[in-house]
C-alpha cells in the first residue's frame, strides 16, 4: 500500500504536515469532516501545497517527522523546488 507525505497551508497561512494513503479523501476530512486534524479544524479552509509518496507507513512516518523538524522557510523552499 502506498502512503503520502503531505503539507497543507492553513487559512492562518500556517504549514500542516501529515501522511495518509488517500490525499483527496484526507483533504476533504481536513476541511469538512470531525476526521480532520484538531490542528486544521480551527484552520479551514485547507490547501495541498506539496506531497510525496513512500513505500510504506514507516519510511511516510521517519519523513514526516523530518520534515515537521524543518524550519518555516525549510518548508517553503520544499514546497517551491
Amino acid at each position: 500500500m502506498a502512503y503520502f507525505v503531505y503539507i497543507l497551508k492553513c487559512s492562518d497561512d500556517t504549514l500542516y504536515t501529515g501522511i495518509t494513503t488517500d490525499i483527496s479523501r484526507r483533504l476533504d476530512e481536513h476541511n469538512n469532516s470531525a476526521k480532520g486534524a484538531k490542528y486544521t479544524k480551527l484552520r479551514r479552509p485547507v490547501m495541498l501545497v506539496y506531497s510525496e509518496d513512500s513505500e510504506d507507513r514507516s519510511s511516510a512516518s521517519k519523513r514526516e517527522y523530518t520534515i515537521k523538524k524543518l524550519s518555516r522557510k525549510e518548508k517553503l523552499e520544499l514546497i517551491n523546488v
